[in-house]
């Protein structure tokens, strides 16, 4: 499959991606990768036939040491025998989620972002699912649940909110599917949604605090 076979709803985010800077994304600089280790997401859409287009996230296990039960983008480190940051996008949604690479055509690369948190320079890989198979934890003890995110969903006002880090930071966030979506995810899937045209007027007014780590969630 070839980019000219995505879907239509589809174009309008790729023509907008090709002109997105990393000031897009994060209000932070993105460093020169001197001490940063280089690392990739996958952003993964899709399309069911009930629910739509949709965004493939994943919730990190509560005992992983980072990020404890945290959604995500599959993703992780780059490793010394991936070819580039793609490579190591599909390879991190294989182990983690059992992602077929086979069934994805890789449309586009995001912006390297950089984690202060993690020092981490992030590269954001987008693709399209041509062909969805079944997709779950791989590994139970680093990947507690798997969701495919309806972008109608993402984009409903009623799910949409801002959190308070401890820091004083401020950024977007997503409560769906009992899953409290906020930082790096957060920040990339709200620039896609305002890119792709689906974004409609939310109430940014609405800010909570971040929960503390073990805290019931609120649905």
């Amino acid at each position: 499959m070839t980019t000219h076979e995505l879907p239509a709803w589809f174009e309008p985010l790729l023509s907008n991606i090709r002109s997105a800077g990393a000031s897009d994304f994060t209000r932070l600089p993105t460093p020169d990768g001197e001490g940063q280790r280089q690392s990739a997401v996958l952003v993964l859409f899709g399309e069911d036939p009930v629910t739509g287009p949709d965004i493939l996230v994943l919730q990190r296990a509560a005992t992983m040491r980072n990020h404890a039960g945290q959604p995500a983008f599959p993703g992780g480190a780059v490793d010394p025998g991936d070819a580039d940051t793609v490579a190591c996008a599909l390879r991190e949604a294989e182990e983690e989620v059992g992602l077929d690479p086979s069934t994805v055509e890789v449309v586009a690369t995001l912006p390297t972002l950089w984690i202060p948190v993690s020092n981490f320079l992030v590269t954001p890989v987008v693709a399209w699912w041509r062909s969805p198979h079944p997709v779950g934890p791989a590994d139970p003890r680093e990947v507690a649940r798997v969701e495919r995110l309806p972008i109608r969903e993402l984009v409903d006002p009623a799910h949409r909110l801002r959190l308070r880090h401890p820091s004083g930071w401020i950024g977007p966030a997503f409560r769906i599917h009992d899953m409290l979506v906020w930082g790096f995810t957060a920040g990339v899937l709200s620039t896609l949604l305002e890119l792709g045209g689906w974004a409609v007027d939310w109430p940014i007014g609405r800010v909570e605090e971040l929960p503390t780590p073990g805290a019931a969630p609120v649905r």
